[in-house]
């Protein structure tokens, strides 16, 4: 693309396309977002996807899907953020509820953090480590409304990791791709472990070079609080997940 206003533009045309309102000023923090991803993907790997295209299409509009299943809930913590997708994304998109951004590589939380001063994020919160960990350094069971999670781990892994985070009542919403029946079918153990009952699905799909995409958010509830035991250490998740 020959300049940001082109990519602005784009932006919010691709938005509407999947009937996401986005404004400009938004629109143009995104194209920050983007120039600084993309500086520092120089220095460390934080997305394969460099297209200018691409990245509005399948970092940018595809987080911001995430806004169909958020509603009324104002604190949201991003298991796995990685380089901020999709939870830096909806804090740009939501600067009236706060992100607490969780990721275990220290040098994309420093990208992160450069995120939020160029950008002057007041709306979120960083922290380094493991979910499995955090959650108890921190004291951070139940105390969320939400929790985002993008291509971290196979669903009834990710269910143990993410919905001890969340207040009884709140939601996990899980972004996957199209083969999301056998996940669920894997899951459902985890489901009833972990009291959780899958609310809704929202598919979704776009099309790039004539390749199309098919991608599924899971909006799933927790019907009661977490047992105390979950989550399990790295190595038992990993060895026995439920």
């Amino acid at each position: 693309m020959k300049n940001n206003d082109e990519f602005i533009s784009i932006l919010i045309e691709e938005c509407k396309k999947q009937d996401i309102d986005i404004s400009l000023e938004k629109a143009e923090k995104l194209a920050i977002y983007k120039d600084l991803l993309l500086e520092w993907n120089e220095k460390i790997n934080l997305t394969a996807i460099t297209d200018e295209y691409e990245i509005i299409v399948k970092h940018f509009v595809d987080c911001l899907e995430c806004t169909k299943a958020l509603k009324e809930e104002r604190e949201i913590v991003d298991i796995g953020t990685g380089a901020g997708f999709p939870g830096m994304v909806l804090a740009i998109y939501y600067p009236e509820k706060n992100f607490t951004l969780i990721d275990a590589l220290n040098k994309r939380i420093l990208f992160l953090d450069d995120i939020i001063c160029k950008l002057q994020l007041n709306n979120v919160k960083l922290i380094h480590g493991r979910a499995e960990e955090v959650i108890r350094i921190n004291n951070l069971y139940e105390a969320y409304d939400a929790c985002v999670s993008r291509a971290v781990a196979q669903l009834p892994v990710l269910l143990e990791y993410t919905s001890p985070y969340i207040k009884v009542n709140g939601k996990c919403i899980i972004m996957k791709g199209d083969s999301i029946e056998d996940e669920i079918k894997l899951s459902q153990n985890a489901l009833k472990v972990l009291n959780l009952k899958i609310n809704k699905k929202y598919y979704y799909s776009y099309t790039i070079n004539n390749e199309k995409y098919s991608r599924t958010i899971l909006d799933v509830v927790k019907n009661n609080k977490t047992p105390s035991k979950y989550p399990r250490n790295y190595g038992k998740i990993k060895k026995a997940p439920l």
